[in-house]
């Protein structure tokens, strides 16, 4: 097991890799938490692989957890759920002294820590990301949220975890498909900082399950490489101040864009951002300097994990520009773009227009 130490403004907390840590939650819970009562706020397409023997080890720990089980991927990031939620978890008794623990990937992530925000004005949560993003990237930076009919991510609040679990034995269950959608945050934390880690993420071989030096080294390394860039991006400008933290933002403005157009759910997460990636990538060039070579570099690179680098030919895509003047990103209606020289290095652009934005989503 490693172990990462995390600061972001007043909030520290650990974040744990390695096999079989699910088994051992109530154990590394219990000294951080006094109250007994817990939430346990779960994708329902994990509940019957993880959710008892997370609830095991919590009551052997002499904690009473309840299962709150959540469905429907994107489209559950809503108001409307995230007030369920709190409803449920005050009629079973949760108190101020009580926790919520996240079992699931990004959007289980987002909806819980959300909920721990602001259920009683906040309590604590412990996050267990469950899928190759959430381990990578969703999992720590404070950012919990939910969407709104105008945009993603639009209705949210800074909320960090008291603790993540990345649990690597989680990740032999995921489907091809989200397993491979992962990478594109892997790529995306190469692309603005770390070349090496770019080359890796790059590679067809993607810590292949039944090869266990792959799989019980190299992929916890790899998890923990990710998790160290955006912790020090997040350190330095928690609450994007700085314009520092914003260069995690590589491919977002677009990629939520698209997810809003194609509606929630029609395109994983890290699909949408593969695709805002590439758009970002062709901004780039004409704005940033970055090389046809190397844009090209990074569209092999998400080809490589099947991720998609062009839109379908009816894709809606006046409703991408309907989102984009929504977006965070977006100060009093300029472009605040994030751009890339070169692999390894980015920086935040106000020389970006939308007749960028327009020949960049044109060009997929």
């Amino acid at each position: 097991m490693t172990a990462i130490k995390l600061q972001a403004g007043q909030d520290r907390y650990e974040v744990l890799i390695g096999p079989a840590l699910l088994d051992q939650i109530g154990a590394l819970v219990r000294p951080r938490f006094a109250g007994k009562k817990c939430a346990m706020i779960a994708d329902a397409a994990v509940v019957p692989l993880f959710a008892e023997p997370v609830c095991r080890s919590l009551r052997a720990a002499r904690f009473s957890p309840e299962l709150f089980p959540v469905t429907g991927g994107e489209a559950a990031k809503s108001m409307t759920e995230a007030a369920a939620l709190c409803e449920k978890m005050s009629a079973t008794g949760l108190d101020r002294t009580s926790f919520v623990v996240s079992l699931g990937g990004g959007v289980i992530g987002d909806l819980a820590g959300f909920v721990a925000a602001i259920f009683l004005r906040g309590i604590p949560y412990v996050s267990i990301p469950t899928t190759l993003l959430a381990q990578v990237d969703s999992c720590i930076g404070g950012k919990t949220g939910v969407n709104s009919a105008a945009g993603k991510n639009l209705i949210g609040a800074f909320h960090h975890p008291a603790l993540v679990l990345a649990d690597t034995e989680a990740l032999r269950t995921l489907p091809q498909r989200i397993w491979n959608e992962g990478f594109a945050e892997a790529i995306k934390h190469g692309i603005i900082r770390d070349p090496q880690l770019f080359e890796i993420a790059a590679q067809p071989c993607s810590f292949l399950p039944n090869d266990e030096t792959s799989w019980k080294v190299a992929l916890p390394l790899f998890i923990e490489r990710n998790i160290r860039i955006k912790a020090e991006i997040v350190a330095a400008d928690e609450r994007e101040h700085a314009d520092v933290r914003s260069l995690l933002n590589f491919g977002h403005t677009i990629g939520h864009a698209i997810e809003y157009a194609a509606g929630y759910g029609n395109f994983l997460h890290g699909e949408a951002i593969s695709l805002g990636i590439m758009a970002a990538a062709r901004v780039s060039v004409r704005r940033a300097g970055l090389s046809l070579g190397e844009a090209d570099k990074i569209a092999a690179a998400l080809r490589v994990h099947q991720l998609p680098t062009t839109l379908p030919a009816d894709f809606p895509r006046e409703k991408i520009f309907e989102a984009l003047p929504r977006d965070k990103k977006f100060e009093q209606g300029r472009i605040r773009f994030v751009v890339v020289h070169e692999i390894g290095r980015a920086s935040i652009s106000g020389e970006v227009t939308m007749e960028d934005l327009r020949a960049a989503v044109d060009a997929l």
